[in-house]
């Protein structure tokens, strides 16, 4: 799992009937001080986020059970919607 912002909203209207009636979200990946890294994934949202949410984010067959379709193409789900985060760290 990590902690992602959501930056956007995809909607396609052709896709596999397994992800049919799911909402899809653009996350973007932070590092522990909550600064976007790498490159932007879609997740299946399973918790009803919204734009500009940092967001829990779960990958491969976890992401599947989350989405409660084990048999789904569904690789990224959005688990939890993140109320704070606190370190030990001093950046």
């Amino acid at each position: 799992m990590y902690l992602a912002k959501v930056i956007g909203t995809v909607v396609s209207t052709s896709k596999d009937p397994s992800l049919s009636g799911s909402k899809l979200l653009i996350v973007a990946k932070l590092n522990e001080k909550q600064e976007p890294i790498g490159e932007t994934e879609i997740a299946v949202d399973t918790v009803g986020a919204g734009n500009d949410e940092v967001v829990i984010v779960t990958r491969n067959s976890s992401a599947r059970k989350a989405a409660t379709q084990e048999n789904s193409v569904t690789d990224a789900a959005i688990v939890g919607i993140v109320d704070a985060v606190e370190t030990k760290h001093n950046w």
